[in-house]
């Protein structure tokens, strides 16, 4: 075995422990020497590999995110229509934050300040993340005629996005998002409206 593999799987196993750690405890209450225990190697040997607790963190975080987005998007591939891809996209959502898995969303809105020190600039804002997830659907299904030929994306993507963390984590008493048909309609009567109307409309 080459150093390099070796660095590497030390590395994984360090990133994996990271990621039990915050599952049971969260960003702030997970040490160091936790992880270093958990993952089978001492503290100085942890170092070697990262120089705090925030890059150790943040790499487990880094991955989850790369993961949870990469599987989001095989997800979403499996329909064409926007607004089934948004229902999807709010199913998908509710087990990233039921999943302990998936720790995302949960450490995003439990600790945010530390999960934005971990994170970093990449993965730490929530809406841009989601809006940069949502625009090249958006772009698709202007191609598509299934929303205004003249919406600015940026723009769209962003309210979509808030309106997709509204459905799949705030409760209501109108729509339960367990319910894959309900969400479905719901995306079509309010949401998709919104995506279809002119733009320069003011309303005045």
């Amino acid at each position: 075995m080459t150093t390099g593999t070796a660095s590497k799987s030390v590395r994984d196993r360090l990133t994996d422990a990271a990621e039990v750690c915050m599952r049971a405890k969260g960003i702030r209450a997970t040490t160091v020497s936790e992880v270093a225990e958990v993952a089978g190697v001492s503290r100085g040997w942890l170092y070697r590999h990262f120089p705090d607790k925030v890059s150790l963190l943040g790499a487990a975080i880094v991955r989850l995110n790369e993961a949870y987005w990469s599987e989001a998007r095989a997800l979403l591939e499996q329909v064409e229509c926007l607004d089934r891809q948004m229902a999807l996209g709010i199913r998908h959502a509710r087990t990233a934050y039921d999943d302990p898995g998936a720790l995302l969303m949960k450490l995003r809105m439990e600790e945010p300040e530390e999960f934005a020190a971990c994170a970093g600039a990449g993965v730490q804002g929530l809406v841009p993340d989601l809006a940069d997830f949502w625009s090249p659907y958006l772009v698709a299904a202007r191609d598509r005629d299934e929303i205004h030929p003249d919406i600015d994306v940026a723009e769209a993507s962003e309210w979509v996005a808030r309106v997709l963390i509204s459905l799949a984590t705030v409760p209501g008493d109108t729509l339960d998002p367990e319910n894959a048909d309900a969400v479905l309609i719901h995306v079509r009567r309010y949401v998709m409206p919104g995506l279809k109307a002119d733009p320069a409309v003011s309303g005045d």
